[in-house]
Order: C-alpha cells, then sequence, then structure tokens
C-alpha cells in the first residue's frame, strides 16, 4: 500500500464535490443548498440506493465467510467487514452528537444540534459504501486498475443522496472522507478484530467445507 494509492483514495471527496456541483445545477454560491424538490428519479430513485445499501455489504461478508482469513481476498473481506462496523458505529454517534437537520427538513443548512430527528450529519448509507470499498481498492488497485471501478459505488450514493434531499453537499463530503479514512485504517492492521472475536469455525472459509 503506498500513500500516494492512499491520497488517490482521499481524492473522492474533491471528485464528489465536483459531481455534486454538476449534478445539483453548479451553483455559484456556497457548497450547501437544497437540490430542486427532492430529484430522486432515474438512476437515483430510492430503490436503487436501498439495494446498493443492502448487496454491498452482504457480498463483503458473504465473501468473508466464503473465502475465511488464510486467503488474501478474504483477508480484504474481513478487514472490509471491521471497516463497515467502525463506520456504522462512527456515523450513528456523530448523528447523535450533531443532530443536524436535513434539507427535507429546513432550508438553511446551519441548523445544527436541532435534537431528536435531525440526523443529517453524516450520511450513514454513503459512509457504509465508503468503507466498503476502501480496504479493497487499497489491496488490488496496485495490481488491477479496474478496482478503482468500486469508486464509482460511494460517489453515485453521494449524488443521489444529495438529490433525494436527504442530506446536505457538506455531509456527503464529510462521509467520504471519514470512510476512507476508517477504511484505511482497517486495512492498516495485520489482523481484523472481526476474525479476533468470532470462533475459528466461522472465519476458516466455508468453500473449505465442500
Amino acid at each position: 500500500m503506498t500513500n500516494r494509492r492512499f491520497a488517490s483514495i482521499l481524492g473522492r471527496p474533491l471528485a464528489a464535490a465536483l459531481a455534486l456541483w454538476v449534478s445539483s445545477g453548479a451553483q455559484a454560491g456556497g457548497i450547501d443548498h437544497a437540490v430542486g424538490p427532492g430529484d430522486a428519479t432515474g438512476i437515483y430513485q430510492r430503490k436503487y440506493q436501498l439495494a446498493l445499501q443492502d448487496v454491498v455489504p452482504l457480498l463483503v461478508i458473504g465473501t468473508a465467510l466464503w473465502e475465511g482469513d488464510d486467503s488474501r481476498l478474504g483477508h480484504s473481506a474481513w478487514q472490509s467487514t471491521d471497516s463497515i462496523l467502525l463506520g456504522e458505529v462512527t456515523a450513528a454517534g456523530m448523528k447523535l452528537a450533531f443532530t443536524r437537520a436535513r434539507p427535507s427538513q429546513t432550508t438553511d443548512s446551519g441548523r445544527w444540534f436541532q435534537g431528536k430527528g435531525h440526523y443529517s450529519f453524516p450520511s450513514g448509507e454513503v459512509m457504509e459504501i465508503t468503507t466498503a470499498v476502501t480496504p479493497f481498492v487499497l489491496e488490488y488497485a496496485g495490481e488491477h486498475p479496474a478496482v478503482w471501478a468500486l469508486e464509482l459505488l460511494p460517489l453515485y450514493d453521494a449524488v443521489a443522496r444529495v438529490r433525494a434531499q436527504a442530506h446536505w453537499q457538506t455531509d456527503v463530503l464529510a462521509s467520504l472522507a471519514i470512510g476512507s479514512a476508517i477504511g484505511y485504517y482497517a486495512h492498516s492492521r495485520p489482523t481484523s478484530f472481526t476474525v479476533g472475536v468470532l470462533p475459528r469455525g466461522m472465519t476458516i472459509g466455508w468453500k473449505k467445507s465442500f
């Protein structure tokens, strides 16, 4: 793993900022603004967002259980599992701490600490997708550049969540940056903490049982 590859992954927020700027009408003012009347149409429909949210962790966990921790792919999948779990806890804690109002709740992006029911910051879904793909990109992108295509998943979700007025632009940008850092941390650990707490029978790989 090189610092250059990690720096490239942390470039996600910049790429997302450009995508959000273009997709939301290239606003000249501040980056945070509501986009249309909840424009979640076409490929941005909620059903596609939910499908991505469900499928990605299932694929990661399924790969981890199938491969086990002894193969390179399996080890990366367990690191990704760690990353997802850390991201979920981080996002949940930050939502409770900051209680920012969503664009669907207010036109003022500065409404922080509004209490229960205001959980715009950060985006848990963008955090989940980002933390899931980062360990795989860090592990394989140097040898298989096509793995960079995984970066499109969190970028798509970031744009979709903003277009649905579920999050402000800075919500998803922060999620991309924090999720990338969590993914980097999980990948840098020589052993997966998930593997450490699960019974050995669950982490040796289902494929060895067939």
